[in-house]
């Protein structure tokens, strides 16, 4: 199983999309757990979207597609004026 998420630094404004195969892990590495790379200086996240898919392929295709423009205007749009 393979996950597309989205998370939201509402203090900062800033959206995070990735992928990966362990959801709960891979949160809690952008929260609590990760040194060093661009999300540890927009703590704290919150969960605000996912999708699931069976392969890798399949999540890294919607993972390039929720990065693009239209995909970042569907989450700004969309998915946080429902939070």
């Amino acid at each position: 199983m393979y996950y597309v998420y989205v998370l939201s630094s509402s203090i900062r404004n800033k959206i995070y999309i990735g992928f990966t195969s362990d959801l709960e892990t891979r949160f809690r590495s952008h929260n609590e757990l990760g040194t060093k790379g661009w999300t540890i200086k927009f703590r704290p996240w919150t969960l605000v979207y996912h999708e699931t898919f069976s392969t890798k392929a399949e999540a890294m295709k919607r993972e390039k597609e929720l990065k693009s423009a239209k995909g970042r205007s569907f989450i700004r749009g969309t998915i946080l004026k429902q939070q």
